[in-house]
């Protein structure tokens, strides 16, 4: 499977657990001069802004997932975080960075959710 189809695949699989768990997507693929973030949502109960990066691989014969993102991928992240919010036109309370790691090695794959990345 091609990267980028393999990279969709795993943005869909992980907004449909999002939204399988309660939470409401705002937007996908918001872009800005900094980067990109593939979901934000809500959560429900709470309403904290979740900005979610998904990162998805065929295996973990190069690591999993999740130990693609780095400081200088973290770092972005939240310099990209910081513009949408910068971008509101009401104050945001609650917000945090999560991501969502998939090995896609079979028919279902396998998901792991970090909340809160620092």
């Amino acid at each position: 499977m091609r990267r980028q189809t393999l990279g969709r695949r795993g943005e869909d699989f992980a907004a449909d657990h999002l939204t399988g768990l309660g939470w409401t997507i705002l937007q996908r693929n918001w872009r800005c001069v900094h980067g990109e973030i593939d979901i934000i949502a809500t959560t429900p109960g709470t309403g904290t802004v979740v900005f979610v990066e998904v990162r998805t691989r065929s295996s973990t014969s190069a690591g999993h997932p999740l130990e693609s993102i780095g400081a200088r991928k973290a770092a972005r992240m939240r310099r990209t975080a910081g513009a949408w919010l910068s971008e509101q036109p009401h104050f945001i309370p609650s917000f945090r960075i999560d991501v969502i790691g998939l090995v896609w090695a079979g028919q279902t794959p396998e998901l792991t959710h970090l909340e809160g990345l620092e």
